[in-house]
């Protein structure tokens, strides 16, 4: 299904996990990998300290030729690297177009180790600006095999979640796994402003349960079994309780939600979700 992936690849042990995932993938299922290293040097830093630039892009090539070496020959995969100058999430995404890339995998952070910064730098940047879908693994898996057994899928009912249910199925299909859509019905307190009566607990309820029927009979179209559950809660927490709970070892989900704003949902569920959830995100575009 992903022929090329790229992995934004800086040395750190999350840029490691990604390619570790990566490579269990390629694997397995076929294609290649392409390691993309971006060196950033604005210019004040290169007036100030110009014998840095040369440093860094030697320090990049060396860092990707030994993980290239180190896992083409343990997976026995095509790796290629590049190393190039440029804001990340710039080169990542001008690369990914270049080399028509259908995945970038990347770590939930860098280098820096700044959950914060680098959530509103690179990562999150990657996933509003990228044109193909984006993999974001926070930990080496140890029993990683190439494939996903089973698959959580937060589903609102909008276009952004029909999206990343039928990529989940698609996946399911190649790997046989189990797919679950959740849906997360909203307090009604803090949206409205006042107490839920029955027969407004039993309408949201209705509505929760058309929206799961919605998504069955969706990925019964594409050939697909899947199972639904509904909660209640804020939707980020929720989906990793869950995906903790129910054990798992993916989240499909759309960049944005029913709101379709991306500022605002990656500031809150799908932010929240990357940043603790224990399993690898994939953001579907």
């Amino acid at each position: 299904m992903y022929k090329t992936i790229l992995v934004a690849f800086d040395g750190s042990e999350y840029s490691r996990a990604a390619l570790i995932e990566s490579s269990n993938r390629v694997k397995r299922h076929g294609g290649r990998i392409i390691m993309v290293h971006a060196v950033y040097f604005d210019e004040e830093e290169f007036g100030i300290a110009p014998e840095q630039r040369e440093k860094r892009f030697e320090l990049g090539k060396n860092v990707c030729y030994q993980a290239r070496e180190t896992f083409s020959a343990e997976f026995n995969i095509d790796i290629e690297s590049i190393v190039c100058e440029g804001e990340p999430p710039d080169v990542i995404g001008n690369i990914a177009r270049e080399k028509k890339a259908d995945l970038i995998a990347m770590g939930t952070h860098g280098r820096k180790g700044l959950k914060r910064l680098i959530m509103g730098s690179v990562t999150s940047k990657v996933i509003v600006n990228s044109q193909c879908d984006v993999l974001v693994v926070k930990r080496p898996c140890i029993e990683c095999v190439g494939e996903y057994k089973s698959i959580l899928v937060p589903f609102d009912g909008s276009e952004f979640s029909k999206k990343a249910l039928g990529r989940a199925c698609d996946i399911s299909k190649a790997d046989s796994a189990d797919v679950t859509v959740l849906y997360v019905i909203p307090r009604y307190e803090e949206m409205i402003g006042f107490f839920r009566t029955e027969s407004i607990k039993k309408s949201l309820l209705n509505e929760a349960q058309k929206i799961t029927d919605a998504a069955k009979d969706l990925a019964f179209s594409r050939g697909v079994s899947i199972a639904a559950t509904i909660q209640e809660g804020h939707a980020g927490d929720r989906i990793v309780e869950i995906a903790s709970a129910m054990k798992h070892d993916l989240i499909a989900m759309g960049t944005y939600g029913w709101k379709g704003v991306d500022k605002a949902i990656m500031g809150s569920a799908t932010e929240r979700v990357i940043m603790n959830a224990s399993c690898p995100v994939l953001v579907v575009k």
